[in-house]
């Protein structure tokens, strides 16, 4: 027991013999006395009052805690090297994350720490790190419907979960605009496959017809695997007749989502936010220069996102009345999921196997925070200058 609880136990003692006795009134100014005295809660003051203190020697009610602060400590390193996962992704990865940073040196512990961090529970992890977690934020919509070509790509709503291969990508633009879409901003387009969850972004200059198609061929050449097909929403960077033209030309399936039902590209709208927006937030990159820094992050990205962040899929649904029950997979990484698939050739297999073994979560880590903080730097010179112009 502290000082200061004792002291509001004393406080306590003292003051329930006359509480006892006291009429209603009295009794409650006594109350609102003790609270404001104490900053206890009413229930739990009103308690004590009649009560008394617990004795002395009690101590704290519930089982013993089986994890120390050492490895509680532990554990938030390990999840800050993993950029903050969430339990349910952290704890199946821990056998692979732990080695990894033990080998890079970012990590050194006792072996009974490392025992605890190993058999830790997703449960036992959020609750431990639920003190050191941020809150999120949430920026502008830019997408504009595309209507010219809206009949001749058909809609796409489900793929069954047995019948998915890998190469059928969703995509999507995230607009770097800060706080208005006026002018020209770049924009970074991702491309998440539905079956692995590998992901792959890239900076784009504007919403063009031509860059965005562009940069689509630039992640098609660094994807492990054939893109086979891509699924997108209405708006006119997408929905033209460049890009279809492209499609015809490579052989490749092109449908589009509903109209305003956003949910029909879960897989890559989740993407925007755990990979790009949390990353980088939401300010305004409006140049050449920072395009191509931010064009470095991304390479750097890719090799973090795929290969060091576990991701889970969801198996099944059940709705009982109002409540959905959903069911997930155990959490595996893209990478990992890639090569349990039988699609994948020998060679694509040997070239993604030779990638995983030379980027170790530490040292990709230094190079994306080396690449972001290089672009915040940029954009934080450009933006004093941009309000002194506005207002002279």
């Amino acid at each position: 027991m502290t000082v200061r609880q004792q002291s509001k136990h004393e406080l306590a003692a003292a003051l329930q013999g006359r509480y006892v006795k006291a009429r209603r009134k009295e009794k409650g100014r006594i109350l609102d006395e003790f609270v404001a005295a104490t900053g206890y809660h009413r229930k739990w003051a009103l308690e004590l009052l009649r009560q008394g203190p617990p004795p002395a020697g009690r101590g704290r009610g519930g089982r013993p805690r089986v994890y120390s602060a050492v490895g509680v400590g532990a554990l938030r390193q390990v999840w800050e090297a993993s950029g903050q996962l969430c339990g349910k992704r952290l704890a199946p990865f821990m056998d692979e994350l732990v080695p990894a940073l033990e080998a890079a040196g970012a990590l050194r512990v006792a072996a009974p720490v490392r025992e605890q961090l190993l058999q830790m529970s997703a449960a036992t992890m959020d609750r431990r790190l639920r003190p050191f977690r941020l809150p999120q934020r949430h920026g502008l919509g830019t997408t504009k419907p595309g209507t010219l070509l809206k009949q001749q790509i058909p809609v796409h709503t489900y793929t069954p979960w047995d019948e998915q291969r890998l190469g059928f990508v969703e995509i999507d633009l995230v607009a770097h605009c800060g706080t208005t879409t006026a002018g020209h901003y770049v924009n970074t387009l991702t491309v998440t496959d539905v079956a692995s969850g590998w992901t792959e972004c890239a900076a784009v200059w504007g919403k063009g017809q031509a860059a965005v198609c562009g940069a689509l061929e630039q992640i098609r050449d660094r994807l492990p695997f054939p893109l086979r097909g891509i699924d997108s929403d209405n708006g006119a960077e997408f929905l033209n007749a460049h890009l279809v033209r492209w499609c015809e030309q490579e052989q490749l399936t092109f449908t589009r989502s509903r109209p305003y039902w956003k949910n029909d590209q879960a897989h890559v709208e989740q993407k925007n936010w755990s990979v790009v927006r949390r990353l980088l937030g939401y300010d305004r990159y409006e140049t050449e220069a920072e395009r191509r820094l931010l064009q470095r992050v991304y390479g750097g990205l890719r090799l973090w996102t795929n290969h060091w962040q576990p991701v889970l899929k969801l198996t099944g649904k059940e709705r009982t009345g109002a409540k959905v029950r959903k069911q997930y997979d155990t959490a595996q990484t893209p990478y990992r999921r890639v090569l349990a698939r039988d699609e994948l050739t020998a060679d694509a297999r040997a070239r993604l196997e030779r990638e995983h073994a030379a980027h170790g979560p530490t040292a990709i880590w230094k190079e994306v925070e080396a690449a972001r903080t290089a672009l915040w730097r940029l954009s934080s010179r450009r933006a004093p200058a941009a309000a002194e112009q506005a207002c002279g």
